[in-house]
């Protein structure tokens, strides 16, 4: 479904990815994780043309689409959910939600997939008319993935979606990103806890310093020593 190839990327003179080669296939879950500064943000930002790179291919279902502008890559499929969540805080759930199909046209497709995601987060339906900024950390995160998912994503990519989190908030939206899976959307996955990272994707990809440095099943590097001392606690 996604395959990037020999991508580098640069803030000025800094290499923030050094060549970097990955590929996500359809119906998987698959996890980027390493430290603070590892290039994790910057591969998702590429990905959706927020930054541009200086050299590499990025092909999504079989399209080349590198440098396209942002709101192609969003029309083609292509969706993130960016850290920190990054809600309109002014205005109400419902037209957070609403913002998120500005790329439709389709109304009755639209509203079907309103009701789909106030059965996915019923707590956004209780809030519908509550504005944006007053809502708790985990209910904005609930509300930056149902907006994407008025995008009608295929290949959904999740920025630290359990970041500041209280542990049984980041338990609850680790379970609704496996049920989104499960109804067929695909996934990219950035993530600080690799724990829990690992414990639900597939496959996952190991980055320091803007280079993958391992990569393979989830469960195996959840068991490597290596990946447990420096990821894991030990």
């Amino acid at each position: 479904m996604l395959e990037v190839k020999d991508l580098n990327v640069f803030y000025g003179a800094i290499h923030a990815l050094h060549g970097v080669d990955f590929e996500v296939k359809q119906g998987e879950i698959v996890s980027l994780i390493g430290a603070n500064g590892a290039g994790k943000t910057t591969t998702l930002h590429t990905l959706s043309a927020l930054l541009k790179p200086r050299s590499g291919t990025i092909r999504f279902l079989g399209n080349d689409i590198t440098g396209q502008a942002p709101e192609k890559i969003v029309k083609s499929g292509l969706v993130q959910v960016p850290e920190g969540r990054r809600v309109f805080a002014n205005l109400s759930v419902r037209d957070n939600l609403g913002l998120g199909a500005f790329t439709r046209s389709d109304t009755a497709g639209i509203a079907a997939d309103l009701e789909k995601v106030f059965v996915r987060f019923p707590r956004l339906k209780e809030r519908s008319k509550q504005i944006a900024g007053t809502l708790s950390g985990g209910e904005q995160q609930m509300l930056a993935i149902g907006r994407a998912l008025m995008a009608k994503p295929q290949l959904l990519l999740l920025d630290e979606p359990s970041m500041g989190l209280a542990p049984l908030l980041v338990r609850e939206i680790f379970s609704i990103i496996g049920e989104i899976n499960r109804d067929g959307t695909t996934i990219l996955l950035v993530e600080q806890n690799a724990h829990m990272a690992l414990s639900i994707s597939h496959r996952a990809y190991v980055l320091e310093t803007g280079k993958f440095v391992l990569s393979g099943p989830s469960k195996d590097l959840a068991a490597s020593p290596e990946v447990r001392k420096a990821y894991l606690g030990g």
